[in-house]
């Protein structure tokens, strides 16, 4: 029986969203059915349905009636209120209405964006001033003056390495004799979308080539660019690299060996399994993963992209390394748009800037509800204490949305083990929180497709917890009722121990207690079918 269970918990239920009137085909007490809503249920299931015995119309509306007397028994006896349904509900609920919390045009123009960003690199250098996590808006401001006054230093004629290197809080601009690093002096080679900080990028592609922008914002402080070059993206490479670590002139002579027997058609496999330091690549013949821009040191990006043909390698070349030779394995030419569509979306995903979509949306909602902030009442944000304030003096109506108002008691239970934030900072993300809740809670309203697919999911559940308990629990521990049934029914099985058919026995017995219930079920309910209507329903398919 759980398949008939499990299609009608897909199809099944009083459809509230028909838009033309029809005549009412069925009457259970005081809830009627329509023809309409039986014929949007039987069609929808007829795919599903693969025998013409089971495509009976009066076989159908006996099962559609069966689901609808269980769902209603199953509200009656409130499973509704079970905290496992309510929490398998909201889980539900929010994965249902994810899709409608994008913004589906935004979206498009973000994967749009990313596409040619990764089509078009960007050379840029850069300076930091950072600031901590939880920095005072007094020592944010100093942060931002002091990178302001930089900008103005390099605007003014000095050089921006030269400034870089003097007052950058990145120390990689910087030389560093104990570690052998050579500072990059800001340079950050070439880069393209999702390399780096989506604040980053954004600042960057956004900013003239040869300009200085202004300050910006990430989380690691506040920076200016310098944009040097934007060049059309080489796609990606595969190579394999022989590495000498020693940068000594000892090192130097041996990667030169190694190079001369290259050049006598050596095999460059065979020479990086015997000379390569590289641990990690020289068992696979020196073999790295694809890259692209910005993934290596500059030096040994630009010898990669040198390389013309497929099998060529470079001469001996030094990084802060060693020294190196590559051979060219493979070229990756940067795809379509069509073809990177899914590789961006989920890159997009991946990185967090789906939020950017999530906040155009709560943009949007903020401008289409009616949102009233009670100023007298967020006077208890700038109490430090508000942790502390008894709940009966916080009553009073914090905000409303549209109709739905929100306590000052609400707002302090969402944030009693929240303490890294201030108080005003706290209130604007619950009521963010909010908006998009009451937006959640109302799309039952708003969007009659989600509200027929959350209902399916709800009662089906409901229908599933029911038959747990009615049937399939009772069949499995009533030993003694499956017994009795076996014995009663012994003639229909041809043998004399239970043991020898008891799946059979077991599903044969939930087929009777299921009967059994429904037949209870009829009688507890007043069940009125119309016969004109179901007539004319019976000869409209036969047609068909």
């Amino acid at each position: 029986m759980k398949k008939s269970i499990v299609l009608f918990t897909l199809i099944a239920h009083v459809v509230v969203f028909s838009q033309k009137k029809s005549k009412t085909l069925v009457t259970i007490n005081n809830t009627k059915i329509t023809v309409a809503d039986f014929k949007k249920v039987y069609e929808k299931n007829l795919d599903a349905i693969d025998n013409e015995e089971s495509k009976n119309v009066p076989y159908n509306l006996d099962l559609f009636i069966n689901y609808t007397l269980k769902v209603k028994e199953a509200y009656q006896l409130k499973l509704d209120t079970l905290p496992s349904y309510i929490k398998e509900i909201e889980t539900y609920r929010n994965q249902l209405s994810a899709p409608y919390l994008q913004d589906k045009s935004f979206t498009e123009k973000l994967i749009k964006e990313a596409y040619f960003r990764t089509k078009n690199e960007i050379k840029a250098k850069h300076i930091l001033i950072r600031t901590k996590k939880n920095a005072t808006p007094a020592d944010t401001l100093a942060a931002y003056n002091k990178i302001l006054k930089i900008r103005n230093r390099i605007l003014a004629g000095e050089d921006f390495e030269n400034v870089a290197v003097a007052t950058s809080d990145d120390d990689s601009a910087r030389d560093n004799p104990q570690r052998k690093f050579t500072g990059n002096k800001g340079n950050l080679g070439y880069f393209s979308a999702f390399k780096m900080v989506y604040p980053f990028e954004e600042a960057a592609y956004n900013t003239t080539v040869g300009e200085v922008s202004m300050p910006f914002k990430t989380r690691f402080g506040y920076h200016i660019i310098k944009v040097d070059k934007i060049i059309v993206s080489k796609g990606e490479v595969e190579v394999a690299h022989i590495l000498v670590t020693d940068l000594t002139p000892a090192g130097k002579t041996k990667i030169e060996e190694v190079y001369t027997k290259l050049s006598a058609d050596k095999s460059f496999d065979s020479l990086a399994k015997a000379y390569s330091n590289d641990t990690s690549s020289k068992d696979k013949g020196g073999k790295l993963a694809k890259f692209g821009t910005g993934r290596m040191v500059p030096s040994f990006e630009k010898a990669a992209f040198s390389v013309s043909e497929v099998g060529d390698f470079t001469t001996p070349f030094k990084t802060q390394f060693g020294w190196h030779i590559l051979k060219l394995l493979k070229k990756h030419p940067l795809k379509a748009f069509e073809e990177m569509k899914a590789e961006i979306t989920s890159s997009l995903k991946r990185s967090g800037r789906m939020k950017l979509s999530d906040d155009a949306v709560l943009n949007k909602l903020k401008k289409n509800y009616r949102i009233k902030e009670h100023e007298t009442a967020k006077l208890i944000l700038k109490r430090k204490e508000i942790r502390m304030i008894p709940k009966d003096s916080l009553q009073n109506i914090l905000f409303s949305i549209n109709e739905k108002e929100l306590t000052q008691a609400a707002f302090v239970s969402s944030i009693v083990n929240k303490r890294q934030q201030s108080n005003a900072v706290l209130f604007e993300l619950y009521k963010n929180q909010e908006i998009v809740k009451y937006f959640k809670e109302n799309l039952v309203n708003t969007a009659p497709e989600y509200a027929t697919i959350l209902k399916e999911y709800e009662d089906g559940l409901l229908l599933f917890e029911l038959m747990q308990q009615k049937i399939w629990n009772k069949s499995s521990k009533d030993t003694l009722g499956l017994k009795k049934f076996f014995v009663e029914n012994k003639n229909n099985y041809g043998v004399k121990d239970l043991t020898e058919i008891k799946g059979q026995v077991i599903n044969d017995y939930q087929n009777f207690l299921e009967q059994d219930w429904i037949a209870d079920l009829r009688k507890k309910n007043s069940i009125k079918i119309k016969k004109k209507q179901l007539k004319k329903l019976i000869k409209f398919y036969e047609k068909k």
